[in-house]
């Protein structure tokens, strides 16, 4: 049983920041890939960052220079620092992760595992 669980979000002005949590739990071998995706009401879920476990990362354009993601590799757990919010940022954020589970017992499972999500409402 592996888990993500987000935290973080809330209501903030045009402009204002906001810090994004992400933790991974249980029998977990090893995370390659750990990232931020979000969900607008209508609007598919799109990819927001991503950051591999050597810490090479991707940002979709219309966040580019304004979020920065990180990950603590010992905790399991990834960051998305957001500035400069707009309104357009508005979104249900779901924290993702392409890992491995197991390790002890010599059977090994690749998955991708999801957050809840945690809303981020940008509004004045």
């Amino acid at each position: 049983q592996v888990h993500l669980v987000e935290s973080g979000g809330g209501l903030v002005q045009p402009g204002g920041s906001l810090r994004l949590s992400c933790v991974a739990s249980g029998n977990i071998f090893s995370i390659n890939v750990m990232g931020w995706y979000r969900q607008a009401p209508g609007n598919q879920r799109e990819l927001v960052a991503a950051i591999t476990s050597g810490g090479s990362t991707n940002y979709a354009d219309s966040v580019k220079g304004r979020f920065t993601i990180s990950r603590d590799n010992a905790k399991n757990t990834v960051y998305l620092q957001m500035n400069s919010l707009k309104p357009e940022d508005t979104a249900v954020y779901y924290c993702n992760a392409d890992l491995i589970e197991g390790g002890d017992s010599g059977s090994y499972y690749r998955l991708t595992r999801w957050g809840q999500g945690t809303q981020v409402t940008v509004s004045s």
